[in-house]
């Protein structure tokens, strides 16, 4: 059964994932999503740094909502320093994040995090984990950018993950 379903929580956020993106619950599209979601957990089980232990519910959920609501809180502001501001006076660049999260899946998540909201990009993690080089459209203060994502995302990531 475990080779069938190597991950029954990833095969049903991709199964769920399947419905709403067809916007339907026909007999195809279920079929379709079920050998979907039974095939890519399987062939892809190899690529997993490690098995994935999650905890904390409530801190997903939180960080969900807190990650939901700050994508659409970076839309409005990159989109507002794109169309107010020229560009030699957007001051962009790299910053360097120190990282407590040793938890390659942890590192996955927060990697997403980051590259989903606007106006950030993970550029790069030392070869020892510790240090993330991130890209920023405008930097405003690096250490609240840095406070900010230590207490916002890797905090609750080190909860769920470690």
């Amino acid at each position: 059964m475990r080779r069938l379903i190597p991950s029954p929580a990833l095969s049903v956020a991709l199964l769920l994932l399947w419905i709403l993106l067809m916007q339907s619950l026909s007999a195809g599209t279920l079929v379709m999503g079920a050998a979907l979601a039974l095939f890519w957990p399987a062939v892809t089980v190899k690529l997993r740094p490690t098995p994935v232990r999650l905890r904390r519910p409530l801190v997903m959920a939180r960080l969900f909502c807190r990650v939901l609501l700050e994508m659409l809180r970076s839309n409005a502001e990159v989109s507002w320093v794109i169309l107010t501001r020229r560009s030699r006076d957007i001051r962009s660049g790299f910053v360097l994040i120190p990282l407590e999260l040793k938890d390659p899946n942890g590192l996955a998540v927060l990697a997403m995090i980051v590259t989903f909201t606007p106006g950030t990009a993970w550029a790069q993690v030392s070869a020892d984990d510790r240090v993330l080089l991130l890209h920023v459209l405008a930097i405003q203060s690096e250490t609240d950018l840095v406070a900010f994502i230590k207490h916002h995302y890797e905090r609750p990531l080190r909860e769920i993950f470690e």
